[in-house]
């Protein structure tokens, strides 16, 4: 690897970077995504001890941490019950209109969520691809410098050409963990996302029943 570094031109040293850049990128949207479905995750089991258990909606979204995905979501569907009368949106059914409020909020949740995943497809993709361009071209360099000194022999020819394989190998362990961190993200996303909708439907049920204010019964976030 050192000695890849250190002898290979500006296109092997461009190549290898790239892949290096690509694994950074990989791992850290793992990590930052894994963090913060986790977080999401937490806020879901706060929402299902304490919202539900609150008397009006506006106790019970003040029972949320600010920042949770879960108060996001009521807040938006508090304001659409508070900005629909006397405006262009009365022509808007009032259910329509919470429905269409409480869902364009989850659609954001979930776009956030997804942030970042197109890229660990597009790694999975191309890093086998960026790798083997990275040893072709090594092989190449390599065997013109044989060429140029006049000695073809196996112990001249299989350094060079072993050191420019290892492209190949960098691109597949860049590759690998793109694509099996996308799998899970995805599949924990979609878990994550089951459960967001559920509070939104809830919502929805209640934000319905005409009496914002009014004692309402327990219900669960899933």
């Amino acid at each position: 690897m050192e000695a890849l570094w250190r002898e290979g031109d500006l296109v092997a040293k461009t190549t290898l970077f790239i892949l290096v850049l690509m694994s950074i990128g990989t791992w850290y949207i793992i990590f930052s995504k894994v963090f913060q479905q986790s977080k999401i995750k937490r806020h879901g089991t706060e929402a299902e001890r304490n919202f539900w258990e609150a008397d009006t909606l506006n106790s019970a979204k003040e029972s949320l941490d600010p920042s949770s995905t879960y108060r996001y979501i009521a807040e938006k569907g508090i304001h659409s019950t508070k900005h629909h009368d006397g405006t262009l949106l009365e022509r808007i059914d009032f259910n329509t209109w919470v429905t269409i409020s409480i869902q364009r909020a989850i659609e954001k949740v979930q776009s956030h969520l997804g942030n970042g995943l197109a890229f660990l497809a597009t790694v999975g993709s191309t890093a086998p691809f960026v790798g083997l361009f990275g040893t072709v071209w090594g092989i190449y360099h390599a065997l013109t410098a044989i060429g140029i000194s006049g000695q073809a022999s196996i112990d001249k020819v299989a350094g060079p050409v072993g050191e420019a394989l290892i492209m190949t190998a960098i691109g597949l362990a860049v590759a690998v963990p793109a694509v099996l961190g996308y799998n899970w993200l995805t599949r924990r996303n979609k878990a994550v996302m089951d459960n967001v909708r559920s509070f939104g439907s809830d919502l929805h049920a209640v934000l319905l029943s005409g009496d914002l204010n009014s004692n309402h019964p327990n219900r669960n976030s899933k």
